[in-house]
């Protein structure tokens, strides 16, 4: 099946998570992705290695990226791999980095001169502060970028405890989804006009919406939310709880007024509904501090289970907090396409998917990802090189 992007041509040229995971999710889409490597590699490749501090087969993190795409290696240092560089690029659709400006200025792969290349070639930059500005250069990952300077960990931590860790990819995930809706924006208008542009998203500027509820009141109000924790919550209808068995869940009443007698009629104590503490969303919040070890107290009386059929059956919202191990084993997530079967070189293995489906233009994982520069010579023959043209490029060194 081959995805609502099939015949769009994308040329990646990205390290570690947000560019790759931007081109990865076009990959799966359909599109024909070519990820340029340097010599020695996306430095992705050996990251899971290192971290994991032993010997293993595969690298996960870097399969979920980088799948159904073509690796080609090349020496950008070399003027010969800059000329293939910018052959694969005057036939591409899109240009996906996430390399720093100063570093694609150095290569000849600014938006700037591509432009004049190829007039209709959507330039895709991720980046870490923005193309505009003193920090436009500064290194960034997403735990900088968008997990601490965009005040995601400031507003997750209570006054006086450490900042939370943020786990692997998570803004740079959240960016390449910016990245691949701003692409597909940028094709719709192409459409229309012929003409391509520049499109980009930064960590900082994505970072900034996730939390855009509390940036947006200090902005319209002057008043910064602070953190909370269970015991300061403003909705203890809208918290965590733990149950008999040490399962830990959430209950969901957004609307605390509404919810709240679902609630008071599944932990069958009816005086709490008519305590005038908790009568309505204001008075709970006044009292939280009293209300929370209340709740405490009964759900510490029956195992998540029975209180699930218990939430079920009187209309209280709720969720399971799950293990990653429950996750990819929830039923819901199987049913929901949660979970591909990627191809790979002794059959199948199931990966995450990625987060959004077509009812027309269905996907799925074409190839697994590639070994690095696994396709160069194949490529290089699409683009005109012959076997000869292609040896002599070795033994200058413009590819490996």
């Amino acid at each position: 099946m081959p995805g609502p992007l099939e015949g769009i041509r994308v040329v990646e040229m990205g390290f570690w998570v947000a560019g790759p995971g931007a081109a990865g999710v076009m990959a799966d889409w359909g599109a024909d992705v070519v990820k340029i490597e340097p010599p020695d590699g996306d430095p992705m490749r050996g990251m899971f290695l290192n971290a994991a501090g032993i010997d293993v087969p595969i690298n996960p993190p870097f399969e979920l990226d980088n799948r159904g795409k073509r690796s080609v290696g090349l020496n950008l240092q070399h003027a010969d791999g800059r000329a293939i560089a910018h052959r694969l690029l005057g036939a591409a659709d899109v240009f996906v980095t996430n390399l720093r400006p100063a570093a694609l200025d150095k290569f000849g792969l600014s938006y700037d001169e591509l432009r004049g290349l190829n007039p209709r070639l959507i330039y895709c930059h991720l980046n870490g502060y923005g193309l505009v500005g003193d920090d436009k250069d500064r290194p960034a990952y997403d735990v900088g970028a968008f997990w601490s300077r965009a005040g995601i960990a400031w507003s997750l931590a209570p006054e006086g405890a450490e900042p939370p860790q943020q786990r692997g990819g998570m803004g740079d995930h959240t960016t390449a989804l910016s990245a691949v809706g701003a692409v597909c924006a940028a094709l719709v208008a192409r459409h229309r006009t012929g003409e391509g542009q520049l499109v980009s998203t930064s960590l900082l500027r994505t970072g900034m919406y996730v939390l855009g509820w509390d940036l947006n009141i200090r902005l319209r109000f002057g008043h910064v939310a602070p953190p909370f924790t269970r015991h300061t919550v403003p909705n203890p209808v809208v918290s965590s709880y733990r149950a008999g068995d040490g399962k830990w869940f959430w209950l969901l009443g957004l609307q605390g007024d509404r919810h709240w007698p679902d609630v008071v009629r599944a932990i069958e104590r009816p005086e709490l509904g008519t305590d005038p503490r908790f009568r309505d969303i204001r008075a709970r919040r006044e009292h939280v501090g009293i209300l929370v070890p209340i709740l405490d107290e009964i759900f510490a009386t029956k195992p998540l289970h029975e209180w699930g059929t218990i939430f079920d059956r009187e209309n209280v919202w709720w969720a399971p907090v799950q293990s990653p191990d429950e996750v990819v084993t929830d039923p819901q997530v199987r049913a929901g396409g949660g979970v591909v079967a990627v191809p790979v070189t002794d059959g199948t293995a199931d990966m995450v998917a990625s987060p959004a489906d077509f009812s027309a233009t269905r996907w799925e994982p074409s190839r697994p990802a590639p070994e690095f520069a696994q396709h160069t010579e194949e490529v290089l023959l699409a683009l005109g090189y012959d076997w000869e043209a292609i040896a002599e490029l070795k033994e200058k060194g413009a590819i490996p």
